[in-house]
């Protein structure tokens, strides 16, 4: 009951500290965040060549994150938050202990990011009958050949009779669950965005087109879609950089950190390898890290020089014409 006063409350306070931040340039942390990404583990199943996972480029150690540290965390952040997301790098799904996690969840609005490949029907009817608000699928192409061109290894029909195998499921459970199905826009798959859409409307989906993240430089001209809108780079000078001018400010060191696997709290969903940890929340709460002199630290660096921090040069916070 108290949550339902509490939560709010927190929004407020949160929200009021980012505004004052952003207008005045001078820091200041109110409440605890609205949001948190948990990363169940960072392992894959696919390789897809521009993730920092799938590409082997990440320097981290991979594992799974334990359910009793993940227990600990959500009871002290549940009076907060009103949305959790169970994504970072990694396939969910591959956590030995996924639905178990995901039950710990209840009466927070969930959402799961996943490559599809796991919605057997078993597990699709588990899904529909959790209280998980949201599942977002990735498809990336509507044939096999365009498909694995960025999701390799992946197998299309198999993540297709896992999208039917959760169509069925929340019917017949009828379960509240949001089916969302993400498709990320690139030069060879722009042409099939039409066909993505009728296939969504016929799964009782909705599509969701994101322009695409392309972390090596040499890259670019490979991926990038003809299509302006689903382009998150433009050329200045000879060579690609965000379309954002990165102003300084951004929301996510308010409202929405993310915590690895292992337990380390991250400033937001960019810092996809770890370069700016904040915390460790194996040796100190997450209020501890949240207000600690790191994390303020780093929020200030933000307030005065944003454009000079790596993780934010390929952010969307604050991107203009392209589709995030």
């Amino acid at each position: 009951m108290l949550k339902a006063f509490i939560t709010p409350a927190n929004a407020v306070a949160s929200a009021f500290s980012f505004m004052q931040s952003s207008l005045t340039g001078k820091l200041s942390v109110a409440g605890m965040p609205m949001s948190v990404s948990f990363e169940l583990t960072n392992t894959c199943n696919l390789n897809c060549p521009e993730c920092i996972t799938g590409s082997g480029r990440m320097s981290r150690g991979k594992g799974f994150m334990d359910p009793e540290l993940f227990g600990r965390i959500i009871r002290e952040l549940k009076p907060y938050i009103f949305y959790l997301s169970l994504y970072f790098q990694g396939e969910p799904m591959l956590h030995p202990e996924f639905f178990s996690i995901l039950g710990r969840c209840r009466g927070i609005s969930t959402t799961v990011s996943t490559n599809g490949h796991f919605l057997s029907e078993e597990n699709s009817e588990e899904l529909a009958k959790s209280d998980l608000k949201k599942l977002v699928v990735s498809l990336d192409g509507m044939d096999q050949g365009t498909y694995s061109l960025y999701r390799v290894n992946g197998d299309l029909g198999r993540v297709k009779k896992g999208i039917e195998n959760m169509v069925s499921a929340i019917r017949k459970c009828r379960s509240k669950l949001k089916l969302e199905i993400q498709f990320l826009v690139n030069s060879f798959n722009e042409k099939q965005i039409h066909e993505a859409a009728r296939y969504s409307r016929t799964m009782n989906a909705r599509l969701k087109l994101k322009s695409m993240q392309i972390s090596e430089s040499e890259d670019y001209e490979k991926w990038l879609p003809s299509i302006e809108k689903y382009r998150r780079y433009k050329l200045r000078n000879g060579e690609y950089v965000i379309k954002s001018s990165l102003p300084n400010r951004c929301a996510r060191l308010w409202f929405n950190p993310v915590i690895t696997w292992d337990g380390k709290v991250l400033p937001c969903c960019f810092d996809k390898d770890g370069e700016y940890i904040m915390g460790d929340l194996n040796e100190d709460s997450f209020g501890e890290i949240w207000n600690g002199p790191k994390y303020r630290s780093f929020r200030k660096s933000i307030l005065t020089g944003r454009k000079m921090i790596g993780i934010c040069r390929n952010c969307t916070s604050g991107l203009r014409g392209a589709a995030v």
